[in-house]
């Protein structure tokens, strides 16, 4: 028993130093779980020296480790004060609810109670980031009381250190949405901050590969980004997204600021200049793309870029605007001039000189699949492609992806044979 009220005590006495250490340095930027032999390691790199015993954190230059040997202990201690806070702050707003006399929190203050949960809540998080009921916690106070705009920037400072540690916690990105979101409710949505979001994702992404988590929140971002914005997100993201050819999330992140520029489009009083202008960005995203594919054989998420690039340019900058003549609405000059293009690289990425080479056999699989997939969805692309390529290299294609892909080759099939 005794040695249980001790054990709880010690508990609780970590997690008094652990709130201490974030409350003495407020510009710490990144934490995480080390092993205790590591301490002595970062004392020496740091420059500064130990008593000699086992530490349980380590501050230095804005940079926090938690032992991984008191992780347990201290999450418990965390939540069973965070939860206890957050009761106590339940039952006073349920009394001033009800206009009770007494004060059920013995003369605390809500105020006060408040920031107990946030404290409580704040230690929860960064030991433990997908911990919803604390998230929902700090929901709650933010939004019943008229923050300044500090408060909400806080937050996303919060939730910045966590990722530091957890940068696929989903809880967490999903939090910083809805700081975003309170932030464009009762203030202007300031565009800087957009940017800081954008950049935070980047830089996580060269950390954590294949965080989809990150990259969705990048995409939601797009819809609060004025059009000039857009074109700056295009230009910056070109070089990360040229370095990481095998990683679609980012060329997906590139098609959503695509897609913006097209529906700034449809807004009542753009002219002929942004259409213009548009017109520029696509050419210009279809040529770096084929000098992707060209110069990486065999990258998937490349083809699939150029897949969304050349339907979308068919259908935006090729497309007739009007039937009356008779003539299929995207069977024109234009069309013809683009995809005579993509046949010839088609027939360029069929090329395979050593068997050996999976690249090759790779790249000429996905020019296939593309090819195939853009006259599935223009069926009036397809006749184009049986004069241009002739009978023995349109059976090369349709062996190829019969191999891997045979459903799409006999849905090509049956649109074949429906228009005969």
């Amino acid at each position: 028993m005794g040695q249980g009220s001790c054990s709880q005590e010690d508990s609780f006495d970590l997690l008094n130093q652990f709130e201490h250490v974030l409350d003495s340095d407020p510009l710490i930027d990144e934490v995480g779980f080390i092993h205790p032999s590591q301490f002595t390691l970062l004392d020496k790199e740091a420059g500064s020296s130990s008593d000699g015993t086992s530490p349980s954190f380590w501050n230095q230059d804005h940079k926090l480790g938690i032992s991984s040997d008191i992780l347990i202990q201290l999450c418990k201690a965390a939540k069973h004060a965070f939860l206890a806070a957050l009761n106590e702050y339940k039952r006073h707003e349920n009394a001033s609810s009800e206009s009770l006399t007494e004060n059920i929190s013995s003369g605390v203050s809500c105020c006060s109670l408040a920031s107990k949960v946030m404290k409580h809540s704040q230690a929860v998080l960064l030991l433990s980031s997908d911990f919803g009921t604390a998230w929902n916690a700090r929901k709650l106070i933010l939004s019943k009381q008229n923050q300044h705009l500090e408060a909400f920037t806080d937050e996303l400072r919060l939730s910045r250190l966590i990722l530091s540690n957890s940068p696929k916690s989903e809880a967490t990105w999903s939090h910083r949405r809805w700081i975003i979101k309170m932030i464009s409710r009762s203030f202007s949505t300031p565009q800087e901050i957009i940017t800081k979001e954008s950049e935070l994702v980047e830089s996580i992404g060269e950390r954590s590969k294949m965080n989809y988590r990150a990259w969705y929140h990048r995409c939601w971002l797009v819809s609060y980004m004025i059009i000039e914005q857009v074109i700056q997100e295009l230009n910056k993201s070109k070089r990360w997204a040229g370095l990481h050819v095998a990683d679609s999330s980012c060329f997906h992140y590139r098609r959503r600021l695509m897609l913006r520029v097209l529906e700034s489009l449809k807004v009542k009083g753009s002219n002929a200049n942004d259409k213009t202008e548009a017109h520029k960005i696509w050419m210009e995203e279809l040529d770096w793309n084929k000098e992707l594919v060209k110069r990486y054989l065999g990258r998937e998420a490349l083809w699939l870029h150029r897949r969304f690039l050349s339907l979308n340019w068919i259908m935006y900058f090729c497309r007739n605007q009007s039937s009356e003549t008779g003539e299929s609405i995207f069977m024109n000059k234009e069309t013809g001039i683009f995809f005579d293009k993509e046949i010839h690289l088609l027939e360029s990425s069929m090329t395979v000189p050593d068997n050996k080479f999976e690249d090759f056999q790779a790249q000429a699989l996905h020019a296939s699949v593309y090819i195939l997939w853009l006259t599935k969805h223009i069926p009036e692309l397809w006749r184009m492609l049986e004069e241009k390529l002739g009978t023995e290299k349109l059976k090369c294609v349709l062996d190829t992806v019969d191999q891997e892909r045979p459903s799409l080759l006999l849905h090509q099939i049956d649109t074949f044979a429906a228009k005969q």
